[in-house]
This record gives structure tokens, sequence and C-alpha cells, in this order.
């Protein structure tokens, strides 16, 4: 099974930045695009962030099932959205424009669809980030430019151990998946939606247990060779920041201050459309 969500070299300009810069330009990115509703401002952040995630050159196969999992939970988000809170964007933009009628007291209205259309922007914007860092990011020279900059190895290590393990746990799930339909629990496309559901939250409490027993090995082994006794320890995968480094988080900044300005400018986050 070709594993996904780890880290695999490839001559990129991505790959050959610092981890940091990196981490520096995922928070930032994240911060802004949470912070802003504003339409325009969010537009620019997906579409930067998709030719960012598309230049990293990570293949489907690394990402498809994770992203098909992230595409259902978005789908559940904006469903829940709407079930408990049908008028948000009513309040949100001081008007109503009904649309049709559901059941109920259930109207949908343009701008309860123009807010949950925000929030799936912000989604599409944050997911390509986030598998680019982690595919692009070397766990080893990430928790050295961690180090690098201040913060404790303990710290840098967690880091870098969580990283490598995202496949590891990608490959539990799978195999206990495996396990329940061979067992004959229907986890594909011919089960109902919520049977799928619950078999899958099946697997859940495997995984934790699973991973915990990793964790329990890993950190006795950490324990037996003395890990954490020293203050400092020397890398062998420490990168420095070069000039490209110093220019993608002057750039990252620069875009993050900008885009911040446009969406608080009028003394509101959310752009209105709807403002006669």
């Amino acid at each position: 099974m070709a594993r996904i969500l780890t880290y695999e070299e490839k001559d990129t300009w991505i790959h050959r930045l610092s981890g940091v810069t990196k981490l520096v330009f995922f928070l930032l990115w994240t911060m802004t695009s949470m912070l802003s509703y504003d339409t325009r401002v969010l537009a620019v952040m997906m579409a930067g962030s998709l030719v960012i995630f598309r230049m990293s050159k990570t293949e489907w196969r690394q990402v498809g099932t994770v992203f098909k999992f992230i595409l259902f939970f978005l789908v559940i988000n904006l469903i829940a959205i709407f079930l408990f809170a049908p008028y948000e964007g009513v309040g949100i933009y001081g008007s109503r424009s009904d649309l049709f009628h559901l059941f109920g007291n259930y109207w949908v209205t343009k701008e309860q669809l123009f807010y949950e259309l925000n929030v799936m922007m912000k989604y599409v914007t944050i997911v390509p980030a986030v598998f680019m860092f982690v595919v692009t990011t070397n766990p080893s020279e990430f928790a050295a430019s961690l180090n690098r900059i201040g913060i404790s190895y303990n710290i840098g290590y967690a880091v870098a151990i969580a990283l490598r393990y995202i496949p590891d746990v990608q490959d539990d799930f799978s195999k206990i998946r495996n396990a329940q339909e061979a067992r004959g629990i229907e986890m594909t496309g011919k089960a109902s939606f919520f049977s799928r559901i619950k078999n899958t939250a099946a697997i859940i409490f495997p995984l934790i247990f699973t991973s915990m027993d990793r964790i329990d090995v890993v950190s006795n082994a950490m324990e037996l060779r003395g890990f954490g006794k020293h203050k400092k320890r020397t890398w062998y995968s420490g990168k420095k920041l070069e000039r490209a480094d110093y220019v993608t988080l002057a750039v990252t900044a620069l875009l993050s201050a900008l885009f911040l300005f446009i969406t608080f400018k009028d003394g509101s986050r959310f752009y209105n459309p709807f403002a006669g």
C-alpha cells in the first residue's frame, strides 16, 4: 500500500526551504485565513495555496485518502452549520433574501449560502498548506531547525516523531479497516451513509490502543538511550536559513499583513456584498 502524508525528497524550491520557514508560512497563512471572512482575500489565498501545492509536486496517492476524509468532514460541518444556525448569514450580513423553503422553519437564503461558501473557502485554503508542509518537510531537519531558533530539542524531537508516525498511523488505520472488512463489516460505498460512519468510528479505539503501544515502545527506547540528559545536542540534518528562506518569510509576512488590512479596513472582517 502506498503511504500517504509522509515526507518524500524531491527537487523543488519548496523542499529546499528550511522547516522553520515552512512552519512560519503555515502558521501565518492559517491564522490569516481563519481571521478573514473577506471573500476576495480568501479567493486569492485559496488560489495561492493551490498553486503552491502544485509546485510542491505532491502526488494524489500521498493525500487522496486524507483529502476524501477532510471533504467528508467539510460536508458534515456545512450541513451542521445550516441545521443548528440556518440564519447565521442573515445575522452577519444584516439582510435576508429567501431562495426556497425546505421544511419547518428552514429557508435557504443567499446570505447563508454566501457565509457557508466562505467557510468552505477557508478549508480549501488551509488544507493544501497542511499537505505541503507535511510532505515537503524532513522531520529530522525540522527538529534541528526548531532547535536552531531556540526551541528545546525535546520539543523539536516530539514534533519530528509526530511527523514520522503520521504514515504509520495511516497504515494501522488501513490494516484495522481491512481486518474489519474481512470479518464481514461493510465499510465501502455499498453500505449506507450512517453505517459507514458507525463502522469507521469503531476503528478509532483499536487505533488509539495501537498508537499508545507504539508511544510506549518509543519512549522506553529513548529513555534507555539517555535522551534528554544534556541541555544541548548536535544535529545530523541541521540546515541554516538561506536567502530563499528570508525572501519567503518576508513575502509571507507582507501578504499576511496586506490581507488582514484589507479584511479589517472597514471595521468588520466580513465582506458584505448584500449591503445596499
